[in-house]
């Protein structure tokens, strides 16, 4: 299968050199062709992963060479398909589409590398294309200032990451011996001390992390997702976060705990995930934008696999691998899942966005008027992500909660206490998840919208949602089956089959069918018959009639005659018990007309305050900005005063030498 993935890389190139000779049509063709292949190439190379594959080009002396372990196709695969969906519908905005495409081009070029490349120099630059390419979508489709400040705070945390990357290789690279090949790093794992294994943890979960969301990166995401489209959302939150995940854990599982975990790292890996879980999940909660509300709920779900893969890390610590591969295989599957479910909703929000002209959350109807098929597909994908049976996010979070669970297997107070205050972390969570996406569905999409003139949402994106929501419900009632795909994984990191002792039958296990068990396969079964109860509703219903009245609340005023909430309202009562971690404000203006009885115009604003903004980013922008007005006198137009800095750096430049 390596020639086919060399075909996707040059189907991806060639739609990126269309798109910048603008021919979009045929650009979009090649890029969701492209998509396709690495799908079809993904799945045929399963389970033992792709062959070795040389490109005819070298970096620094060395040949650029490409391998796909299975876990890297397993998370490619289920990340393209909702790409190749947001390439073929394209961005909104349809001047916008040349520069997007070819920013899409580069963030799946740069994604492609990062899953297969074998050596620091090719990872890097790899690295930099998804982050180019994400910059470059958001910017072809928003050009207004909100949207430059959010693309470059984006832009800045994400090379503060890649500063860390590259701190965390070049330790690796000296201690392998000066080689730069991944290999070398696996081979020479153990001669890591203590303390620099810790020393690159922390690097590669800072670096990493600022590309999943781990706090306090995590506050970048609704500024840079706010300005995009929902595919350019769905392109982030799937491929893209998925490349993220595996560069992570295959330096902490694969390098740094190979023969033998690293307890302290486990701790602080499981800790961060948890906290920017919870945090994300809250945020997520308040916000009245499609894009937001989702950009914060991509975060949570990248912080809750993280969470699972600190446990790994402890149970490898403890020596106990059969555990540590159940909760590397739970991760894994966690990401796969949210890529089709989170593409599903951040498509659903570009079909409301295409018929109603906003991504607000507002009841309007929108399943009113949409086929079947878009309704279908949005409400599957809602379901895995509010972890609502018998969707394949019901099943993962399942996963999730028997992984930690499993924390009386470990001998040390610290890593059952750890495990003990995850589970309790991760059950808020998905608390606030569950709230979050019932607002989403229920507000954003089934809100009653009868007397609404709203034009219909368009049959691409139904065809496009219905497509993602059923991929949502086949992964988790084929589970049993495609679940062997990673059984190679496991053996060749684990030494144990985990992704194997995970079924039983049709039953689903955490290793063992004494401890816990659940069937998805059943369920689609058992579940039809539920539907008696709605039905019992509706009856019941038409003999009580429903009672309307108006709500105003957080400055959204809505029609009475067709809306019976607006989503601040929905999320109020939690922004109050948890005002300790959002401090809204609340600010009113009145502007008044000769006598003060009168009111002429009422400005309301609510808000919440970001956690770390204030007390991390704000500092170090302004330090920043004074830094950039005292070096502006070096900008004086003298050649004499250029020509005496130049002299200046020769001679530092050959003393550093001569040193």
């Amino acid at each position: 299968m390596p020639e086919l993935l060399r075909v996707v890389f040059w189907l991806w190139l060639a739609g990126l050199l269309l798109a910048l000779l603008r021919a979009p049509a045929l650009a979009r063709g090649l890029i969701a062709l492209g998509a396709v292949a690495g799908i079809w190439a993904a799945i045929a190379a399963l389970p033992h992963g792709a062959g070795w594959l040389t490109l005819p080009v070298s970096l620094a002396a060395q040949a650029v060479r490409i391998h796909y372990s299975p876990e890297a196709l397993w998370l490619m695969g289920f990340g393209l398909l909702p790409a190749a969906l947001a390439v073929a519908l394209c961005t909104p905005k349809r001047r916008a589409r040349p520069a997007w495409l070819a920013g899409a081009a580069l963030s799946l070029l740069g994604a492609l590398g990062v899953f297969g490349v074998q050596d620091v120099y090719s990872f890097l630059i790899a690295w930099e294309l998804m982050s180019l390419g994400g910059a470059v979508m958001i910017l072809a489709e928003s050009t207004s200032s909100g949207a430059g400040r959010g693309t470059l705070q984006m832009l800045a945390l994400l090379e503060v990451g890649t500063i860390a990357i590259l701190l965390a290789l070049l330790l690796l690279a000296r201690h392998a011996g000066g080689t730069v090949a991944f290999p070398g790093f696996a081979l020479s794992a153990h001669t890591l001390s203590t303390g620099t294994r810790i020393a690159v943890g922390l690097l590669v979960l800072a670096g990493f992390g600022a590309k999943l969301g781990l706090l306090p990166f995590y506050e970048w995401f609704p500024d840079a997702y706010g300005n995009g489209s929902g595919a350019t959302g769905a392109i982030l939150s799937g491929v893209v976060l998925n490349a993220a995940f595996f560069a992570l854990s295959r330096t902490l599982i694969n390098w740094l705990a190979l023969g033998g975990g690293l307890f302290a790292l486990g701790i602080i890996v499981t800790a961060i995930g948890t906290l920017t879980a919870i945090l994300a999940a809250l945020y997520a909660f308040q916000q009245d934008d499609w894009r937001r509300l989702l950009a914060f709920s991509t975060a949570e779900n990248a912080a809750v696999a993280v969470t699972t893969l600190g446990a790994s890390l402890l149970f490898l610590a403890a020596g106990d691998n059969a555990l540590a591969g159940l909760a590397w295989t739970v991760a894994v599957l966690h990401l796969s899942g949210h890529a089709l479910a989170k593409g599903g909703m951040f498509l659903s929000a570009d079909g409301v966005r295409v018929a109603g002209g906003t991504y607000r959350l507002a009841q309007r109807g929108w399943l009113r008027r949409a086929s079947l098929l878009f309704g279908i597909g949005a409400l599957f994908a809602a379901m895995s992500l509010a972890a609502m049976p018998p969707q394949i996010g019901f099943v993962t979070e399942w996963f999730t909660f028997q992984t930690v669970f499993q924390g009386f297997h470990l001998a040390t107070v610290g890593g059952r206490l750890t495990l003990a205050l995850a589970g309790a972390g991760l059950a808020l969570t998905a608390a606030v998840a569950l709230a979050t996406f019932v607002k989403a569905f229920g507000i954003g999409l089934l809100g009653d919208g009868s007397r609404s003139r709203t034009p219909r949402v368009g049959s691409g994106y139904g065809a496009a949602v219905f497509i993602l929501g059923l991929a949502v419900l086949g992964s988790a009632v084929g589970l049993p089956i495609w679940l062997h795909g990673l059984a190679a994984a496991t053996v060749a990191q684990f030494g144990t089959n985990a992704a194997g002792a995970m079924t039983t039958g049709w039953l689903l296990v955490p290793l063992t069918d004494k401890f816990a068990f659940i069937s998805p396969s059943l369920l689609v079964i058992v579940m039809p018959l539920l539907a008696i109860l709605p039905l019992l509703l509706l009856l019941n219903g038409r003999r009580h009639g429903v009672r309307r009245a108006p709500v105003w609340y957080g400055g959204l005023p809505e029609d009475p005659h067709r809306s019976a909430t607006t989503c601040l309202t929905f999320s109020n009562a939690t922004r109050t018990f948890y005002s300790f971690i959002y401090r809204p404000t609340v600010d009113t203006a009145r502007e008044h007309r000769a006598v003060s009885y009168f009111v002429h115009k009422l400005e309301f604003e609510h808000s919440v305050a970001d956690v770390f903004g204030p007390a991390l980013f704000d500092p170090i922008r302004r330090a920043v900005w004074r830094m950039a007005g005292r070096l502006r006198a070096l900008q004086s137009g003298d050649m004499n005063v250029y020509l005496g800095l130049i002299g200046l750096l020769v001679i530092v430049i050959l003393a550093l030498t001569l040193r």
